[in-house]
């Protein structure tokens, strides 16, 4: 049953790889995901391709499950532990080799026994029941034959016939579904397989029964996937002597086939009568050396072909690759264990203590962050985008602003409509000067125009308010206790409403202030001298120069008066076209003029606007222009004062009064501080990380 002395063999020290296998048991006790990459050997091939005998003769014993189908549903965590360990590989958890312990089990061996991480501290002296606990664990989370899990069972083996070893052992690769077995569990396996061996830390173990074509290797064809120029393969060639006659594989140790850096190994495994006939492994060994000292092809590199030379390189192997990546996995520990440690800061501790204070720390800290951020004040300044109070500044100054700004007074007024309120302003008499009326009523009308852009400032404001709200509440204290958060939002929602009304309303009496009464007064206003003033001057620049006939000397404008365009009747029909009331009184419509009938219902311009009315229409246009700067400079300037007025600087002020008033009442604080499960679960997930980080950190720190 003894495989080979491996006490007569050079091996390193261990002690690395039982290192590692201590690294791996932390993360599976505790039940949590392992964030670190270990270094390990992932056994790879396709159901025929003989696997488990290739294990079961590493280990010496039978201990692995058999069968048609899928046999391994859960990959197999196998630590190898060699029992004649140095007093220093003793202390490093290794059993020490005089340790008896008494059993009744006939098949017993006090030497050797395993021990299962699901069940700690029950050691297995029988291999069949080491099988039978495989059978056992793997049903548990997959039934009898409903598929395959990715949860591992660890299995711990403690002998003095093998070398210490670990090797990850996956579900056999497979094309057709058994029983009752899903019908992708093709993909489910291949994609097992490819998150183990994607890992850059994993030594791949591909094997392949070397009776068949290597091409066709399904091992070797994932393993090409995850390290396509074959770096970290290592290439088992199974059923050596079941070849052909004639035929070897000396080729492809060569690497003259399919080259791997690690190299390839061949075996003879046992066949399907020696497990069936229970033939011993140890017997299985003696024959697999006898065959390679006397195959003419593999008699001269036979130290070089046999499952105990396979371990021998296996062990090199990985102590050598743990040895590189050591450095790595010190510094990842290291960075996942502050990370981790981060965040259970962040998540905070289980509240203890008299709810009552705590709730009115966090609405006291509320207030002072809101105020802060309003201010500009907070230590997270960001240089790259504009944020709280400078945002509101970019809503008045250039938002409010500028749409205040493109306000014109004259998209809905045109220039006949100017002139029919002249008309109508000045009654029943032609009017001999420009009226007021019209200009007071226009500007009025265009005024209160600006209610619109300035209640949309206000709830832009708010709209950023409730910005600043949600920032302050996406904080880590808030997503801990849910209902807090949703009842800081409730109440200061409310309180942003609340605050809207007034502001609204002053808004709306600083329109109505401007409209109900316009100072013509104002130092910045042209009056209407000044207006008729710049008319006039336009107008006479753009008429040409009238000469006196007899002299050939221009002729002062006050020698060619404009004839009054009032409206009057032109007897002579020379006007008909033009005036007020052109249209109606046009030369073809004489028969109209001559009955004199009424006037239509409705009477509206039509014609023309004549010199008079127009220099009169741009009077007013001045004037209205004039006054309606002086109203938007205004509103730019005073707008935002009332909303900071009754809304930033109210809600600032007032914050905490508010938050106390509707918040601090004892029938609820208990249940504001109830934390999310999620709070609970990670908290609980992140304690456990930081353990186990904090002990896979204490030992690497062993190692030098």
């Amino acid at each position: 049953m003894a495989q080979t002395n491996p006490n007569a063999i050079n091996v390193n020290d261990p002690g690395l790889i039982t290192l590692v296998n201590k690294l791996q048991d932390v993360f599976t006790t505790v039940g949590v995901q392992n964030p670190i990459d270990l270094p390990q050997i992932v056994v790879v091939g396709s159901q025929s391709s003989g696997k488990s005998s290739v294990l079961e003769n590493i280990v010496g014993r039978d201990f692995l499950p058999r069968g048609t189908g899928i046999v391994t549903r859960r990959p197999l965590v196998l630590q190898l532990i060699n029992r004649a360990a140095s007093p220093k590989q003793q202390a490093n958890g290794i059993p020490d080799t005089d340790t008896k312990v008494e059993t009744t089990d006939a098949a017993s061996n006090t030497d050797e026994w395993g021990e299962f991480l699901h069940i700690p501290g029950q050691k297995f002296y029988d291999f069949n029941k080491i099988r039978d606990e495989i059978v056992k664990e793997t049903e548990s989370k997959t039934g009898k034959n409903a598929g395959i899990s990715p949860a591992p069972i660890n299995l711990r083996i403690y002998s003095p016939n093998v070398l210490t070893l670990t090797l990850v052992d996956l579900p056999g690769l497979t094309k057709v579904p058994v029983g009752d077995q899903p019908r992708d569990i093709e993909k489910q396996i291949k994609d097992m397989v490819l998150k183990q061996i994607s890992k850059g830390n994993a030594i791949i173990l591909a094997v392949t029964a070397a009776n068949t074509d290597l091409a066709n290797s399904d091992g070797l064809k994932l393993a090409r996937e995850t390290d396509p120029e074959g770096q970290r393969t290592i290439g088992v060639l199974t059923k050596v002597d079941l070849m052909d006659e004639g035929t070897d594989v000396v080729d492809i140790l060569a690497g003259r086939i399919i080259p791997l850096r690690l190299g390839y190994v061949p075996v003879v495994n046992r066949g399907q009568r020696d497990i069936e006939t229970k033939r011993a492994i140890s017997s299985a060994l003696e024959n697999e050396r006898n065959f390679f000292e006397n195959h003419k092809a593999y008699r001269n590199k036979a130290s070089y072909c046999g499952t105990p030379y396979l371990a021998r390189k296996l062990n090199l192997i990985l102590m050598m690759h743990i040895k590189q990546t050591l450095p790595d996995i010190k510094a990842r520990i290291a960075g996942s264990l502050q990370k981790y440690k981060d965040e259970l800061a962040s998540l905070g501790d289980s509240i203890l203590g008299n709810s009552g204070n705590i709730i009115l720390n966090i609405i006291t800290e509320f207030a002072g962050e809101y105020r802060t951020v309003l201010e500009g004040h907070n230590a997270e300044l960001s240089s790259l985008e504009l944020s709280g109070g400078a945002r509101i500044s970019f809503v008045y100054h250039e938002l409010y602003s500028n749409g205040v700004k493109a306000v014109d007074p004259f998209d809905n007024v045109k220039d006949v409509d100017i002139r029919t309120m002249l008309y109508n302003s000045s009654g029943p008499s032609p009017a001999l000067f420009v009226g007021t009326t019209a200009f007071e009523v226009i500007v009025k009308k265009e005024i209160r125009r600006l209610e619109d852009p300035s209640l949309k400032c206000v709830s832009l404001v708010y709209d950023e308010l409730v910005r600043i709200l949600g920032q302050l509440l996406n904080k880590p204290l808030f997503r801990r206790y849910p209902q807090l958060k949703e009842k800081f939002h409730a109440v200061v929602i409310s309180f942003y409403k609340k605050s809207m009304e007034p502001t609204n309303k002053l808004v709306r009496d600083l329109i109505a202030m401007e409209s109900c009464y316009v100072n013509t007064g104002h130092p910045d206003f042209i009056n209407g001298h000044r207006a008729m003033a710049m008319v006039n001057e336009k107008y006479n620049a753009a008429k040409p120069v009238q000469v006196d006939p007899k002299t050939g000397k221009p002729l002062p404008a006050s020698a060619a008066p404009p004839r009054s365009n009032s409206p009057s009747l032109d007897l002579n029909g020379d006007q008909g076209s033009g005036g007020f009331f052109g249209s109606f009184f046009a030369s073809k419509n004489k028969k109209k003029m001559a009955a004199m009938e009424a006037p239509p219902p409705v009477l509206k311009a039509s014609g023309t606007l004549s010199e008079k009315e127009t220099q009169e229409v741009e009077v007013i246009k001045l004037l209205i222009m004039s006054y309606y700067n002086i109203v938007r400079r205004t509103m730019i300037d005073m707008v935002p004062k009332a909303i900071m007025l009754n809304l930033v600087e109210h809600t600032k002020e007032e914050m905490q009064r508010e938050l106390l008033e509707q918040m601090y009442r004892t029938n609820e604080l208990d249940d504001l501080l109830k934390e999310s499960d999620y709070t609970v679960r990670r908290r609980k997930e992140c304690q456990q990380m930081v353990e186990s980080l904090g002990r896979a950190q204490e030992i690497v720190s062993q190692v030098q």
